[in-house]
């Protein structure tokens, strides 16, 4: 199965799942009158909606690029990443809301607990089943918006098992002791997975607008290019004006190459096409821009940092290039 499509199938099986267990929470929780599990219904809302935005975001992003949109469409799944971390931060302000009025006006007594502490086990296990392959499937292709509704989902695991650890708590309790008031601790539940969620969209709002902003890649893939780079002396002399950023699963990367001055235009073209076809076996979806430039042996300081001659080096080549 090709990348596009793995990422369209897991995105639909998210789409599914999620709204399986919004109609099974919602129901429960209004059931059994639990502001925690109508919270965490809310909650996979949210998800279904993040899964929506990510299936839509994934099939935009795999359109090729046009006139209209000549660096692709990746940067989708970043704007999706963004949209999906405000619809959180909007249900984590819900849930408080909630949650504190419960606290402060208690209302009827709760239903048959137990069916929401099933509901929640069914949730931890599904959620947990599907984000693994949305994160299997995301870093493979490395895609923002996949990854994005995966750490949603895997969000949703830990929550749901905390709303079922309160659940159980007042289950037990009221058998074991009957007299206690344990209804406390749904809202209490709730306003945890709150803060769990709004821990989650603020990574996630850190991540999704990173590269919107078109920031460099990470410290470890620059450093291999760097490196590689390196690994090309004698015959390259330099380097300088590397420039990195991202866009959804796409990455674009210049530098500008020194190498000896009276190289041909056929040795120097060779060099750049074989640095390009290597860069994007490392970096697949990569577009690498190569500018080639004669070394005179003159380091301008924008050059010396990326300078591999010595300073013997330097003169010799200086005093060849004067010959000339």
């Amino acid at each position: 199965m090709g990348a596009q499509r793995q990422k369209a199938a897991v995105a639909w099986l998210s789409v599914i799942s999620n709204t399986l267990l919004v109609l099974l929470k919602l129901g429960i929780g209004l059931a059994i009158r639990s502001v925690s599990v109508i919270s965490e219904a809310i909650h996979s809302g949210v998800d279904l909606l993040a899964a929506i935005i990510a299936l839509v975001a994934v099939k935009t992003a795999g359109k090729p690029a046009d006139n209209e949109h000549p660096f692709g469409h990746g940067k989708v799944e970043n704007i999706s990443g963004t949209v999906e971390a405000f619809l959180i931060f909007l249900a984590a302000a819900w849930i408080i809301f909630e949650a504190v009025q419960k606290l402060l006006n208690p209302s009827k007594a709760m239903g048959e607990v137990h069916w929401g502490v099933i509901v929640m086990l069914v949730s931890a296990i599904a959620n947990t089943i599907v984000s693994h392959l949305l994160f299997k499937v995301g870093k493979r292709t490395d895609s923002v918006a996949l990854q994005a509704d995966a750490w949603h989902l895997r969000t949703d695991v830990y929550t749901s098992l905390g709303v079922m650890t309160g659940l159980a708590i007042i289950w037990i309790g009221e058998r074991l002791f009957p007299t206690v008031n344990l209804r406390w601790v749904d809202p209490v539940a709730a306003l945890v997975v709150a803060m769990l969620i709004i821990r989650a969209a603020w990574s996630l709002t850190l991540q999704s607008s990173r590269d919107l902003l078109d920031a460099s890649l990470p410290v470890d893939e620059e450093r291999w290019i760097r490196d590689y780079i390196g690994r090309l002396r004698p015959t390259v002399h330099g380097f300088h004006h590397l420039r990195t950023r991202k866009a959804g699963h796409a990455r674009f990367i210049e530098f500008h190459l020194i190498v000896e001055g009276d190289m041909s235009v056929d040795d120097s073209h060779r060099i750049s096409e074989v640095m390009s076809c290597d860069i994007e076996e490392r970096f697949p979806d990569a577009t690498v821009t190569v500018h080639i430039e004669p070394c005179d042996g003159i380091c301008k300081p924008v050059c010396v940092a990326g300078c591999y001659l010595s300073e013997d080096e330097r003169a010799a080549v200086h005093r060849a290039a004067d010959a000339r």
